[in-house]
């Protein structure tokens, strides 16, 4: 269940899937007034322009409404929000705070989710608030006093609420675990568990993920009764709706192609995802400088900046967004015509997930992708799961640049290591996690020690049997 937004972000939604949309996205033998909805939940999806259900909404919908615990499988842009939000706005009583909390990884997300729920709810009085990290306690606290009957958070500040008793989870009734795999990717574990140890135990519990496997089925059979499973689709919707390519190109030439496309091709909206903050505040430094319309946002951002950010790309008031991947988990705007992975991720479900931000309520998209001689690897991953072979894409009227004399070879894993007065100290560390990124170059000592003072770029290989002695006990 997606909508219009004519204008840019302003004025009432279409009443049909939005042009180009892939019909398989959507429930073609159902209203949203055969999904068990009350009245005034119904008000607020006629209000906005809904007509048709998407698959995660008719499915879910249903089973929400009657109590059941959820295991549901969606990707991003498939309605799962509004698929959760509205058995929620149906069944919560307005009279009894904190009666649904809604967990989200990242602040941003936690947001979009807060806000698309309250704009369904207009004609209830079911009300919302978050509970996050960005945020002054003090502020927060104050707004608890209120007692919002849907709180949405992120797992370490809700139980940072909790613990100095501001917040409590006496009245939940429903809990929904949105995006739950990339919860457990970023470290939350342990907070969800104690969260939902807390929770009373007759409560209804909805998991939301792009995969379910694992960990996730482990959590579910700790935490769920008798859940109803609820498959959608697999990495294939999104990326059937994304027309993709990848172009061949030199580490060095990266920004000069970056800035050849955003010039020649120029797309209407579009988000270039870097591996490393740093990464994001050279490269819209660098667009800056060179005349581009440019935005940033990643995770050491201030959450106020990072708000307006987001809330000028879904607006459509934003030309080119510098996104890291974190911070991006909030990014859902319906307006972006291309995605460029400026820098491949090694994460080849990360690709899906970032291409699909272009891919909104079954639209089309496009998604370039750079890629340098040492990440074949790399792409071979991402055509294994996606299960189609990503075309080249020749851009003849771009002229790569020589390699600058400072500029090493790089090595087999696509680290690429300058050496020169010029070098920048970074760790190597950091080399590893983006093959772009500099190493330290080595000093005449360091060189000396290695034959032809060639200095190895990489780790030996990890031995089956080895074990590297620790003092630790």
């Amino acid at each position: 269940m997606k909508k219009e937004r004519p204008h840019r972000g302003k004025g009432s939604a279409s009443q049909q899937p939005p042009a180009h949309a892939d019909p398989e996205i959507f429930e073609s033998d159902l209203g949203f007034d055969q999904l068990g909805l009350p009245e005034h939940v119904l008000r607020g999806i006629r209000d906005l322009g809904f007509e048709k259900p998407t698959l995660i909404q008719g499915r879910l919908i249903p089973a929400a409404m009657a109590g059941r615990d959820v295991l549901g499988q969606a990707k991003t842009g498939t309605g799962k929000t509004a698929a959760f939000g509205l058995p929620l706005l149906a069944r919560c009583d307005p009279s009894v705070p904190f009666q649904a909390l809604i967990l989200a990884p990242t602040r941003e997300l936690a947001v979009q989710i807060a806000d698309e729920i309250t704009e369904l709810g207009r004609h209830g009085r079911v009300t919302v608030d978050t509970v996050m990290g960005g945020e002054r306690i003090k502020t927060q606290a104050s707004r608890l006093k209120k007692g919002a009957n849907i709180i949405v958070g992120t797992p370490g500040r809700v139980m940072d609420m909790a613990q100095r008793g501001l917040y409590h989870f006496d009245n939940v009734r429903f809990t929904v675990l949105d995006e739950v795999d990339r919860m457990l990717d970023i470290g939350f574990r342990e907070d969800i568990r104690k969260i939902l140890n807390n929770c009373p135990k007759d409560r209804q519990t909805m998991f939301v993920s792009a995969t379910i496997a694992g960990e996730i089925e482990k959590l579910a059979r700790t935490f769920m009764r008798d859940p109803e499973k609820i498959v959608t689709s697999g990495a294939s919707l999104t990326v059937n709706l994304v027309e993709q390519h990848y172009l061949a190109v030199n580490p060095w030439d990266k920004k000069k192609l970056l800035l050849h496309l955003l010039t020649h091709e120029e797309p209407a909206m579009t988000i270039v995802f870097c591996r490393l903050k740093k990464n994001v505040d050279m490269l819209a430094k660098y667009l800056g400088e060179k005349g581009i319309d440019v935005h940033a946002i990643h995770g050491d951002m201030r959450q106020g900046k990072r708000n307006r950010v987001i809330q000028q790309l879904r607006e459509g008031e934003l030309t080119v967004l510098i996104a890291s991947d974190l911070a991006s988990r909030g990014i859902d705007a319906e307006g972006v015509s291309h995605v460029i992975n400026y820098d491949l991720p090694e994460d080849p479900d990360l690709y899906v997930h970032r291409i699909g931000r272009t891919a909104r309520a079954g639209r089309r998209g496009i998604a370039w992708s750079f890629v340098t001689s040492a990440q074949g690897n790399l792409l071979t991953n991402i055509e294994e799961l996606i299960n189609r072979e990503i075309p080249k894409m020749d851009y003849p009227d771009f002229i790569p640049g020589p390699r600058p004399e400072s500029w090493r070879d790089e090595s087999p894993g696509g680290i690429v290591f300058p050496t020169g007065p010029e070098a920048p100290k970074v760790n190597r560390y950091d080399a590893a996690v983006n093959p772009d990124m500099p190493a330290v170059a080595a000093g005449p000592i360091d060189s000396a020690r290695f034959p032809g003072g060639n200095v190895p770029t990489r780790m030996p290989p990890k031995r089956m049997m080895g074990r590297i002695p620790s003092n630790r006990r």
